[in-house]
């Protein structure tokens, strides 16, 4: 120990004598260290720069700094919706989810209602964020977020439907990149309804791989309104289209070539998006694809040849070329409001419903709500999704107030995605039979099934985790690393090499604090770590950890990148694993936002620490995977020293805490609807969900009554009448004047919607009545 501390400080004063030295340090190490760098430092392709470009660095920059300044997490305000955006959701909202037949939807008529398309359309769904002055609604990101996330707990078909327009569409496209000639046609047109937009990316050679698309278009002239004009021919085959089937407007990417010189001296000028109305000739539409019986609009388009004015190209002609850069940057909006809303939908219904079924059903004459095993699940369902609210939340906000967090979008598309799916797969597990037998009575059947799709779509969760977290977030987000890489590429060598010089001894000596502050956070258990914010009294520990954990990352990260260069990109294990380490930080600094974002209600505490333990635990598994197969096991030795001195020390959350948090999710209360906020859940009691949420109520009503029944049956009042049936000792109390008629009543309404929850569906053998709900019978489970 005593070997490596003082190897800390001879690195730091030695770090420090270089520095002060500025003509000693440039003449005879900066100039051969820039030479070195220049030689193996690789090139960059342009849909890489572009990539790379493309966003803003938020909150995931002060994570990787290693020093997080918490009062800057703080200084970016309280997500809240306008009172105007909060009467949508509760009125408009709630309305369609009403429209909403899931089974009907989804074995009757594969699309929603058409009252239901035609209600999106009048009340403005469609132009969430098209700004008034087009006729939209111009509502924040977080009432977008917000409103998706509604949608889902009814329905998915609704949800996408309603989320596509708003997130990666023609709409954002058009208002960062569009002419005015542009916004003023489509944007009120789009906003009223009356087009229906879609976007196709995504081809069958180039899926994740979007910038690899094949689809091109060739510079040419042609004939357009009866007059010649320079235009393109464009030739495209695209797949997994939302909304192609029933689109009006369809925004299309593809590589645009000009052989002939007719905008200029570049034969290939890049990827271009362009918006091509769907009944122009040659533009093929209409077929759908069956994505997990998910009924909304999903289908190919093709074109072969087809001329297109130049005027069609998103921005105009000057935009050619520009398609990758708006795609991305688009993207990262998009994605981090869309999916993560709609999953954290689906596990806002699967906490809510499975919590009340948890306390109406019962095994060996105890609810199984009592049951630790069940228990264990539940606040494993509970933390996750008040981890995945805390990281959409505070995502969202960031959009509004500016940020295109394109790394952050990536942190929470796979996260809240394998949460979600975490989520209700746990949901599931609990309810048994209930889910797996489908029908009109089954409440979670349906989101477990389509899972997959959310997990698939805007960037496959194994190569969202493997190459675009902590490989863009790495160059993005480092303090030093990138203005390091635009000074070695530099054209002017002299200019390249100065900034290069102050770029590479800032990160040094960055990288030297950084390896001091995590050894002796490691000793001290950060106790000592700073917090200068005005934080909750009893979180302070968790942000003093987080401290702690954001050196050992900020360290871990420097020195992989500089053993490995740029073969880490091609060690994706470990490029995952420390990204991450990148996202539990994240999700855990989301999670302290939230608490005192929502007041540091006491009743929420426990679910709170639940969130960040495991955030923490998850951060530190991450750091223990990177160190046990990091490739230089000299310096892996070296790094567990630091960041690990003491060994292991975050631990699962534990299993009294998680009882705590099980028993606030199965009983009605504020930390329950906080949790569950804007759920939909219907007041007819024939609705699955509806039936659930009446059948808690009625349990908890009757359950003095039961008390008073179990009394009652333990004398000897029932001698001589026999009880057949277990389900008959209500009727025998009643009738022997145990309990008075208003209890009895109690009883029997508790028995009707507890056998009306726990039955499950069944048809004719040849299923011949599936799509009816006459057809279709229930039995108890």
């Amino acid at each position: 120990m005593y070997i490596i501390i003082t190897l800390l400080l001879i690195l730091i004063v030695g770090t420090g004598l270089i520095l002060a030295n500025e003509p000693w340090r440039q003449k005879y190490l900066t100039r051969r260290i820039f030479a070195a760098y220049r030689r193996v430092v690789p090139g960059l392709s342009d849909t890489e720069q572009d990539a790379l470009d493309a966003g803003t660095v938020w909150w995931e920059g002060q994570l990787f700094s290693g020093k997080p300044q918490w009062n800057v997490l703080q200084s970016y305000g309280r997500p809240a919706l306008t009172s105007e955006e909060q009467a949508f959701l509760d009125n408009e909202v709630e309305t369609v989810c009403a429209m909403m037949d899931d089974w009907r939807i989804t074995t009757q008529h594969y699309d929603m209602p058409p009252e239901a398309w035609q209600y999106i359309r009048e009340k403005g769904f469609l132009g969430l964020i098209i700004p008034r002055e087009f006729g939209g609604k111009g509502y924040s990101a977080l009432a977008h977020s917000e409103v998706v996330r509604k949608l889902s707990t009814r329905n998915s078909a609704l949800s996408v439907t309603v989320m596509v327009p708003n997130s990666l569409g023609p709409a954002e496209l058009l208002l960062n990149y569009g002419t005015d000639a542009q916004k003023q046609r489509y944007l009120p047109r789009l906003a009223s309804g009356e087009e229906i937009p879609a976007f196709a990316l995504t081809s069958p050679w180039a899926g994740s791989d979007a910038a690899a698309i094949p689809d091109h278009g060739i510079v040419c002239k042609g004939m357009w309104n009866g007059e010649e004009v320079l235009g393109m021919r464009v030739t495209w085959d695209k797949r997994y289209i939302t909304l192609a089937p029933v689109c009006t407007l369809l925004g299309l990417a593809f590589r645009l070539y000009d052989p002939d010189g007719l905008l200029g001296d570049k034969p290939e000028i890049g990827i271009t998006c362009a918006l091509v109305p769907a009944d122009h000739p040659g533009v093929e539409i209409g077929r759908r694809h069956l994505p997990l019986d998910a009924m909304f609009m999903n289908g190919p388009t093709r074109g072969e040849d087809v001329f297109m004015p130049l005027d069609f190209i998103i921005g105009g002609v000057e935009m050619a070329g520009h398609g990758w850069r708006m795609l991305m940057e688009c993207l990262a909006t998009g994605r981090s409001i869309s999916l993560p809303a709609s999953f954290c939908g689906m596990a806002a219904l699967a906490v809510r419903t499975v919590g009340a079924y948890c306390t109406v059903r019962s095994q060996f004459n105890t609810p199984i709500a009592k049951f630790e095993g069940v228990q264990e699940v539940l606040a494993r369902m509970g933390g996750h999704l008040y981890a995945m609210d805390a990281a959409r939340a505070m995502t969202a906000h960031g959009v509004d107030i500016g940020e295109k967090p394109s790394v952050v979008s990536a942190i929470v598309k796979y996260h809240l995605t394998e949460r979600g799916r975490a989520v209700v797969n746990d949901g599931m597990d609990i309810i048994g039979g209930k889910g797996i037998c489908l029908g009109p009575s089954n409440f979670l059947g349906r989101a477990y099934q389509q899972l997959p799709v959310g997990i698939t779509v805007e960037g496959a969760n194994i190569l969202t985790r493997s190459l675009i977290i902590f490989g863009q977030g790495a160059i993005r987000c480092h303090p030093y690393l990138l203005a390091e890489l635009e000074a070695v590429r530099d054209p002017d060598h002299e200019k390249g090499m100065q900034a290069f010089d102050k770029a590479f001894w800032s990160h040094a000596r960055h990288t030297s604090f950084n390896a001091l502050r995590t050894f002796w956070h490691g000793l001290s258990g950060s106790i000592l770590a700073r917090v200068e914010a005005n934080v909750a009294p009893s979180m302070r520990p968790y942000y003093r950890r987080l401290t702690r954990y954001s050196a050992a990352f900020a360290l871990t990260a420097d020195a992989a990148m500089l053993t490995l260069g740029g073969s880490l990109k091609f060690r994706e294990s470990l490029s995952a694993r420390l990204g991450d380490m990148l996202s539990q930080l994240y999700m855990a600094s989301a999670v302290l936002k939230r608490y005192d974002d929502q007041g540091r209600q006491p009743e929420d505490a426990d679910v709170a620490r639940w969130a960040v333990q495991d955030a923490l635990y998850r951060a530190e598994q991450a750091l223990d995977g990177v160190l046990r197969n990091f490739p230089n096991r000299g310096l892996s030795i070296v790094l567990r020293f630091l960041t690990l001195p003491l060994g292991r020390w975050c631990a699962p959350p534990s299993d009294a805490l998680g009882e705590r948090v099980a028993r606030s999710l199965v009983r009605p209360g504020q930390p329950r609807d906080r949790l569950t906020l804007n759920c939909h859940v219907p007041a007819d009691e024939q609705d699955p969900v509806g039936a659930i949420e009446a059948a808690l109520h009625a349990t908890l009503a009757a359950e003095p009554v039961e008390k008073k029944i179990r009394k009652f049956q333990k004398s000897d009042r029932l001698a001589g009448n026999p009880i057949a049936n277990v389900r008959d000792i209500a009727d025998a109390v009643y009738a022997a004047g145990g309990i008075t008629a208003e209890e009895y009543a109690l009883v029997q309404r508790r028995n009707t919607l507890r056998d009306r929850v726990i039955a499950v569906d069944d048809f004719p053998r040849d299923l011949s009545g599936l799509p009816a709900h006459a057809d279709a019978r229930r039995h108890p489970a």
